[in-house]
């Protein structure tokens, strides 16, 4: 066969190859279960970003719910009021003798004082000698008395064991000049200065002393 023949037979063959091609082609793209090619995200770098440090949050600004500090206010004869409520014994008289008790079977060791009674307002009688009795330890604490010594107290009931002490300590405790009358403490100025009688005063006559007491103690 010459070659001009085997050109024909060949451009023959391949008119009918190429339609077959074509739709072929044709055929992956259209078929239903074809993905097309999905282009890659175009995604940012990823960045390094810092900590974040912890904050601090204050808490809120709220009143306390009690008032505290120097600018609170006592409501006038409340600290009065509670030595006098307090007290089972109240008077003022002068110390005759100091002595010890040692300890025994159920009963600690104590100091006696011995006081002869010249006002009675609770719980003695004037002219009276009363013996108290105080647990020991309070002596070394700074609870003392001198013969001769002339006082006004604020004491508890004896306890189950006899035992008595100033009511609030040193605050129920007041000197008495010679003249009876009674002598305000530094700590007596402060804490009774809203009272209505013995507010701002240093030396209080009996007589006022007495007044304050009834009238705190609701006996007026």
């Amino acid at each position: 066969m010459t070659g001009s023949c085997w050109r024909l037979l060949a451009a023959f063959l391949l008119s009918f190859a190429t339609p077959s091609l074509l739709r072929g082609q044709d055929a992956v793209v259209d078929h239903p279960l074809a993905v097309a090619p999905v282009p890659a995200p175009n995604l940012a770098p990823l960045r390094y970003y810092a900590p974040i440090a912890a904050v601090s949050i204050p808490p809120p600004n709220r009143p306390p719910l009690y008032p505290v500090g120097p600018s609170t206010t006592v409501p006038p004869g409340l600290v009065f009021q509670h030595l006098v409520r307090g007290a089972g014994i109240i008077f003022s008289g002068q110390v005759t003798s100091i002595g010890h008790v040692a300890p025994s079977s159920g009963q600690p060791a104590s100091t006696t004082v011995t006081f002869q009674v010249e006002n009675a307002l609770r719980g003695v009688a004037v002219g009276e000698e009363l013996t108290i009795h105080e647990w020991a330890g309070l002596r070394s604490s700074g609870e003392r008395y001198y013969a001769g010594e002339r006082v006004l107290l604020f004491l508890y009931s004896p306890s189950r064991l006899g035992l008595t002490s100033p009511v609030a300590g040193a605050m129920g405790r007041f000197a008495v000049d010679s003249q009876g009358r009674i002598v305000m403490s530094a700590q007596h100025i402060i804490a009774f200065g809203a009272d209505p009688i013995l507010g701002g005063k240093t030396i209080v006559s009996y007589a006022n002393f007495a007044d304050a007491v009834r009238r705190a103690g609701g006996e007026e």
